[in-house]
């Protein structure tokens, strides 16, 4: 029967197929998303309802567990750490962030160590085996058991992991591979879901465990359909400033350990280093000034202490300007409206700006006092005392609420010389905690202290 070719649009966020183009997805509402796509039908399908065979299940109690035969090492503590205690044999993690965070690099890294221990095979689809192996001498990254290859064909690569002949295969990036019988282009909907499905299950036959590196938008989300982190067991994303700064590693996505917990790496010349304290690292130029106030968050499980920047200026629009770096611009608009309301600050006609030094993302509640602790002290132009660290989340009452590990907060504050913490009333220990009702009682009690 005659090939006949056909024509479709597929959106590359959801992928939806539509026969004509259109500017606007009306199933996930992306802009300019649709692509074109070639297909040929060969006829009509037939589905037939006795190809099927009875599937033969075991008692639960008689299967052996994924990680029965003993995890694989990563060689960097705090990468063991965030996934559960190692990478599991026959498991598919994906790793995915900005360009130039340093996923290759990390990738490298991580090759190098596990090579000491198991056969690892690296796959680059986005360089030559020549460009990888520049990388590779600049991180000391050589070891007989370290294999590396250039390729963009999923078959090729699935065909090399049913070998059995490697531990762990790394793939950089699922955004480049084909299949050849697609016609579609690489990174397109189609062969993202196919090329990762064709890997999985060559992994998991195999027994073999498979570390793939994937693309993200200019949102931040990770490229291509949602499937893709589905089908995965371990999504880890690599976050932070590409140019300086602390970089993050956190897993979204766990089926074999926690996701609370966090990794934190600072980029040197040979390679992503973790750092041992990086609470003292953030606070060592610290200034004491209006405006600055150490805050006690998580990092996963982790406690942390960081600086949080409020500048406060008069503004000479007839619109008072907010902006946030580190922290969530949506939230910063709502503390503002709490000091208003509940305080005698005018903020009305004026200019806040909100910085997290070090380029850490803050995304725990407990910042909440810090931050208008910060604003309320840059307004009012006094500086909060130096051994004074803060936690709390703030109600839009103004009430301050609990949050959850304060012990570990206060203890990371203990360990870093501070002599007292601002906190909710249920995190009162001992003589270190001074507790604070609510947002009006912080604000008039403890900026009494401060100085011009």
């Amino acid at each position: 029967m005659p090939k006949k070719s056909t024509s479709q649009y597929v959106c590359q966020q959801c992928g939806i197929s539509r026969p004509k183009w259109a500017g606007r997805c009306d199933s996930c509402g992306a802009w300019n998303s649709f692509v074109e796509q070639i297909t040929e039908v060969v006829g009509a399908s037939v589905v037939s309802h006795s190809s099927g065979k009875s599937l033969k299940a075991e008692k639960i109690d008689d299967i052996a567990p994924s990680d029965s035969k003993g995890r694989i090492g990563s060689g960097i503590a705090d990468v063991d750490l965030v996934l559960g205690g190692g990478i599991v044999p026959a498991s598919v993690v994906l790793i995915a962030g900005q360009p130039g965070i340093g996923k290759s690099t990390l990738l490298m890294q991580l090759a190098a160590q596990i090579a000491r221990q198991v056969s690892v095979l690296y796959v680059s689809g986005e360089e030559s085996a020549g460009q990888v192996k520049v990388r590779a001498s600049r991180l000391g990254a050589g070891h007989e058991n370290l294999h590396l290859v250039s390729s963009t064909s999923a078959d090729d690569i699935a065909a090399t992991i049913r070998q059995s002949k490697y531990a762990l295969v790394i793939v950089d990036s699922i955004q480049t591979l084909a299949m050849q019988e697609l016609s579609s282009a690489p990174g397109s909907v189609g062969q993202i879901t196919n090329s990762s499905n064709l890997l999985t299950q060559a992994a998991k036959a195999s027994g073999t465990a498979l570390l793939v590196v994937g693309h993200v938008t200019k949102e931040g989300s990770i490229a291509g359909p949602k499937v893709l982190e589905h089908m995965v067991d371990v999504v880890l994303n690599l976050e932070g400033d590409r140019y300086g700064g602390f970089k993050v590693l956190r897993a979204v996505k766990n089926r074999y350990g926690s996701t609370n917990e966090a990794a934190i790496f600072e980029m040197k010349d040979s390679g992503l280093a973790p750092v041992a304290n990086p609470s003292a690292a953030l606070l060592e130029e610290r200034q004491s000034t209006d405006g600055s106030v150490v805050l006690a968050t998580l990092e996963g499980n982790r406690p942390l202490l960081v600086e949080i920047q409020a500048l406060v200026n008069k503004t000479n629009f007839g619109y008072p300007k907010r902006t946030a770096s580190g922290f969530d611009l949506n939230r910063l608009n709502v503390l503002i409206a709490v000091l208003e309301r509940r305080t005698k600050l005018n903020l009305s006609e004026s200019d806040i700006y909100i910085n997290v030094v070090g380029g850490i993302k803050i995304q725990d509640p407990a910042a909440d006092l810090a931050v208008c602790m910060a604003v309320a002290s840059a307004a009012k132009q006094m500086a909060l005392d130096e051994g004074a660290v803060v936690f709390g989340e703030v109600g839009l009452s103004g009430e301050i609420r609990s949050v959850q590990l304060a012990e570990k907060r206060v203890n990371e504050a203990k360990k870093l010389g501070f002599t007292y913490a601002i906190a909710p009333k249920s995190a009162k220990m001992h003589s270190f905690v001074q507790p604070a009702k609510d947002l009006k009682q912080a604000l008039n009690t403890f900026l009494k202290k401060s100085k011009e």
